[in-house]
């Protein structure tokens, strides 16, 4: 199996030498907690969801989803009231340490859910110093939860995981999602199109966390995504490259979190995937 490829940090933030270091058992039992407390949100008001708003043509948020990162953001400040959080409905409340970002979505998979579809999750990362060092992704109708440690790999429900060890992309089950810019739209059903004659199948959800936690336990060899947001990413790819995969631009560079898109795979079939993906994302056809 390939080695893990650990996502591309953000540029360090400076060890401020009069702070204690962080606690990454402490910091890994809060982050465990949050996830389930909000998962818990999100099971109980799967059918008295309340308002439901529209943040563009086909991207909505509930009440839920508010709610679900209230109660995140109040016990990660409860625990650490001076790191920094990003939320999807929130946006960033900087720390008075900066060394410290957690990055979460309250509801990924908000259109399945306010459908009644079964696939959306609570997803949680944490950056120190501006590396990925701890995600969790929390699946409240399957009481699944993914967890990574940056260097210890990672779990499901407290037992170790692994991407697949599928070699061919002829044998290969994808997964991907189609972006809500219009702009970019055409080249996703390209790419879809193109992995659709290749691949064994082409599977589309609606979670790109859950899709990346996939990758990550084996279900699906490969994950792609036109564009996509911190929140979308951070636990997830963490996941990923502590399985054993590998996680980069669609064109095969470097990845980060606030690179707006992701390539996620076994490591096994990531070049062919580049292969195919790379020109669309470069502008070819």
């Amino acid at each position: 199996m390939p080695e893990a490829r650990l996502p591309s940090d953000r540029p360090a933030v400076p060890a401020d030498p009069s702070r204690p270091p962080l606690d990454l058992a402490r910091a890994r039992a809060v982050l465990e907690q949050a996830a389930r407390s909000a998962g818990r949100v999100l099971r109980e008001r799967i059918d008295s969801i309340g308002a439901v708003r529209h943040k563009g043509i086909a991207n909505i948020v509930t009440d839920v989803d508010v709610q679900s990162e209230r109660v995140v953001r109040e016990t990660i400040l409860g625990a650490f009231p001076d790191h920094a959080i990003l939320g999807e409905e929130g946006g960033l409340a900087a720390g008075a340490s900066p060394r410290f970002r957690w990055i979460v979505d309250p509801l990924d998979g908000t259109t399945n859910y306010a459908a009644g579809f079964p696939f959306f999750c609570v997803s949680l990362g944490l950056e120190v110093d501006g590396a990925l060092t701890l995600g969790a992704v929390y699946d409240p109708l399957r009481d699944e939860l993914f967890l990574a440690e940056r260097g210890q790999g990672a779990v499901l429900n407290g037992r170790p995981i692994h991407v697949s060890a599928v070699a061919e992309l002829g044998q290969a089950l994808l997964a991907t999602d189609f972006p809500y810019s219009r702009e970019v739209f055409p080249r996703a059903v390209a790419g879809v199109e193109l992995m659709s004659r290749q691949a064994r199948a082409v599977r589309r959800a609606g979670s790109a966390a859950l899709d990346l936690c996939y990758v990550a336990c084996g279900r699906v060899d490969s994950y792609w995504e036109w564009v996509v947001y911190p929140w979308d990413l951070a636990a997830g790819a963490l996941l990923v490259a502590e399985a054993g995969g590998m996680v980069t631009r669609l064109d095969g560079g470097p990845f980060s979190v606030d690179c707006g898109q992701v390539l996620a795979s076994n490591g096994l079939i990531h070049s062919d995937l580049v292969a195919v993906l790379g020109p669309l994302a470069l502008g070819g056809d």
